[in-house]
């Protein structure tokens, strides 16, 4: 995926929208007013900050060259990643799916309900909301 592509997944997830809080190169992907991504860059030289599970952020960065410790982020929880194309579309795609998960689950109960009764627990988690 490239840079325009992977824009385009980030803000196709709901709700998400798109902020330059630092400077105009640093696109911040948020869902409410919190974080889930950053991409920066260009076509030819991009990267994205995205939100991981500490240790699963150990082993992406062991299995891919172009997943480091995230850039100016907390580095246990973020990893950065190159848009160099060595990092398979799906991949990126499941990534990008896991920081705005794990972005969704910390939000206050009063904040995760509303989004979940707007847009459906499938359409932010990726699941199937339980019978009942």
């Amino acid at each position: 995926m490239n840079y325009q592509q992977v824009r385009a997944y980030l803000l196709g997830k709901p709700e998400a929208w798109e902020d330059f809080p630092f400077r105009l190169q640093v696109a911040v992907m948020k869902i409410g007013e919190k974080m889930f991504a950053t991409l920066s860059g260009d076509e030819k030289n991009a990267s994205m900050n995205l939100k991981c599970d500490p240790h699963e952020a150990l082993i992406l960065r062991d299995i891919f060259p172009a997943i480091r410790p995230g850039y100016h982020m907390n580095k246990r929880h973020w990893n950065t990643v190159d848009l160099d194309g060595s990092v398979p579309a799906g991949e990126l795609q499941r990534m990008i799916d896991n920081s705005y998960r794990l972005v969704i689950k910390g939000m206050p109960r009063q904040q995760r309900q509303a989004l979940e009764l707007r847009n459906g627990r499938e359409a932010l988690y990726g699941e199937t909301p339980p019978d009942g």
